[in-house]
């Protein structure tokens, strides 16, 4: 695409975005860039319950297309012909992960990438309304946003969809259809920002047109079916 066709399709994007009734967000790697303390917390967690697993970036990355914390521990201890961990066992490994996550984010490592607060802004002052769509837990989105947007950043989203809270992760588009409830909207009033390819099937399989805003590990999933790639939300003022 030539200079001239991409400003004319990100002007044509950005009426598109502003007119949305609702903006719908996926969390991690959308809003910030937050799998490398992820994959930080998970190794602590190993080393505190005496596991001899650490997690590389290219084995992270691998896990990755496996959606949720829980499912990636038992897809990783499922390499075995005999896997070590119970069922419950693997929550409680996640459980320490989780709080080892929430003090790491509480430390102040991981800010919310260009142009998130200035969406947000954004929708505020049209009206537009906020809610999240994401994979993982309340408690991993509350120790993120608690610390970027204040103690009482709940109240800036309308609805706030977990994984834990519907019966399949992405890329099933589960998270998006109870959104779509609560809110009481249908597919076309919104608009769904997102940044891998998982995310974008399960907005797409809900019928929501999807903004993709690129991260580390998966800015080379196929994106073909987004409205718009950018490669952070600062590259259209919306």
């Amino acid at each position: 695409m030539n200079e001239a066709l991409a400003v004319i399709r990100s002007a044509g994007m950005r009426d598109i975005i502003a007119s949305a009734r609702a903006l719908i967000f996926d969390v991690d790697g959308t809003l910030a860039e937050t799998e490398e303390v992820h994959r930080r917390a998970f190794n602590e967690a190993f080393a505190k319950a005496g596991l001899d697993w650490f997690w590389d970036q290219v084995t992270y990355a691998r896990l990755l297309r496996v959606a949720g914390g829980k499912e990636r521990i038992r897809a990783f201890d499922q390499r075995n012909a005999v896997p070590m961990l119970t069922f419950a066992e693997i929550a409680d490994l996640h459980r320490i992960k989780t709080a080892r996550y929430a003090a790491l984010i509480a430390a102040g490592g991981c800010p919310l990438r260009p142009g998130v607060r200035a969406w947000l802004a954004g929708a505020r002052s049209r009206g537009q309304r906020l809610a999240i769509a994401t994979t993982t837990s309340h408690g991993n989105i509350d120790a993120l946003l608690s610390v970027s947007l204040g103690l009482d950043w709940a109240d800036q989203f309308e609805a706030i969809v977990a994984g834990d809270d519907v019966p399949r992760k992405k890329p099933a588009p589960d998270v998006y259809v109870e959104v779509l409830a609560r809110l009481g909207l249908g597919p076309g009033d919104c608009v769904a920002v997102e940044d891998s390819g998982n995310g974008l099937a399960a907005a797409a399989g809900a019928g929501i047109p999807v903004v993709i805003t690129r991260s580390t590990y998966f800015s080379d999933d196929d994106f073909a079916e987004a409205l718009l790639v950018v490669d952070d939300l600062s590259d259209i003022d919306a």
